[in-house]
């Protein structure tokens, strides 16, 4: 592998770095988008459970915010009652929306730099691949010192194929990876809104 990366030369480098952030920022999202952190499946129905004739107390709203990016927007639905037993519609629905955003700002976490990577690898393996051509060239022009050396020219060939495959191989995986988490993310922002609407209705219930 040393050889290799001896082979490709120094723009190589860059690739290598982009390639380690990349796969940390892959783990992180695995581990930071897991569904028990982000919308547990039952913790709608407990929370409508727990506030089914009352609004439930600091500790249990404390609790709720805790335990997930949906337990933090339905209990800021609770606060808001909480606050103001009989605070409208429109500012229930506004303090959950502005938690939706956090949230989905916290989701969407690192997607922009992930598909930063997927799109600069390429430019980077184009870019020793035009350092190689350059070796290439150079070694082939006339009246050069190192004209017509086959060592220079296997070199320059070395460069411009390396970087090229490398930039592809942190290429793709970094862009299959933005697609997935992508689309995991737009699930789970449905399925927050879709629990926050029926949320809503069931604390109109509550307001005194």
């Amino acid at each position: 592998m040393f050889s290799i990366i001896q082979a490709a030369g120094w723009p190589i480098w860059p690739l290598i770095a982009c390639s380690i952030l990349a796969l940390a920022l892959v783990i992180e999202r695995f581990v930071s988008l897991k569904t028990a952190k982000v919308a547990p499946p039952r913790l709608l129905d407990e929370a409508l459970a727990v506030s089914r004739s009352a609004v439930p107390t600091p500790d249990v709203v404390r609790q709720l915010e805790q335990n997930s990016a949906l337990g933090e927007v339905l209990a800021s639905g609770f606060r808001a009652l909480n606050s103001d037993p009989r605070c409208s519609e429109e500012n229930l629905r506004a303090s959950m929306e502005g938690a939706g955003r956090a949230v989905a700002h916290r989701l969407e976490r690192y997607l922009s730099a992930l598909a930063t990577i997927a799109s600069a690898a390429p430019l980077l393996g184009l870019l020793g691949t035009v350092i190689g051509m350059i070796e290439i060239f150079g070694s082939q022009a006339p009246g050069a010192s190192t004209g017509g050396n086959p060592a220079q020219l296997a070199h320059g060939i070395s460069i411009a194929l390396y970087n090229t495959a490398f930039g592809l191989m942190v290429a793709i995986p970094a862009l299959i990876f933005w697609r997935y988490f992508r689309a995991r993310v737009d699930g789970y922002l449905l399925s927050l809104e879709l629990a926050s609407e029926r949320f809503v209705r069931h604390l109109n219930t509550l307001r005194r």
